[in-house]
């Protein structure tokens, strides 16, 4: 995979976001539309992390969450982990952005997901793997598809 982002628009049932408002909140200084389209608009990202033994990663992708300017929620979902992920879960639930849920049988990914999905209260939401595949640094070129109104989803 190179640096570009693959979107395909799409005609579903989900409006493509109306509002073209800059963010009050923004947590970068020099955000001016149109200098920053997807860090000025006014939203809320919700990101859904499904977890399964991942002891060794999980505080450095927590931590790039919770430092990350456009993260509003974070939502772990752990899968029954057999290693000390949870252990070291435990340590972010004090985090104003964190929300832990524990699955207590090993139900997969999908399932994880599904459980994590029912907590969302973003305006968006995206899926974040604890074993770093994806790269946070990139949810700015992931979002603004969608908040361009150029597509409904983005892979």
């Amino acid at each position: 995979m190179g640096d570009r982002v693959a979107c395909r628009p799409m005609k579903v049932s989900l409006k493509a976001p109306s509002a073209k408002r800059p963010r009050r909140d923004s947590p970068i200084p020099s955000c001016q539309p149109p200098e920053s389209p997807v860090a000025c608009r006014a939203m809320k990202l919700s990101v859904v992390m499904p977890v399964y033994n991942e002891e060794r990663t999980i505080s450095r992708i927590v931590d790039i969450m919770l430092a990350h300017p456009l993260v509003d929620e974070l939502i772990i979902v752990d899968d029954a982990s057999q290693d000390g992920t949870r252990s070291v879960l435990e340590s972010y639930r004090s985090q104003p952005k964190v929300q832990l849920y524990y699955q207590e049988k090993n139900q997969g990914k999908g399932a994880a997901l599904r459980t994590g999905f029912q907590y969302v209260t973003g305006d968006y939401m995206l899926v974040q793997d604890a074993d770093l595949e994806y790269d946070p640094a990139q949810y700015s070129e992931l979002l603004e598809p969608i908040l361009s109104g150029q597509a409904d989803v983005v892979y």
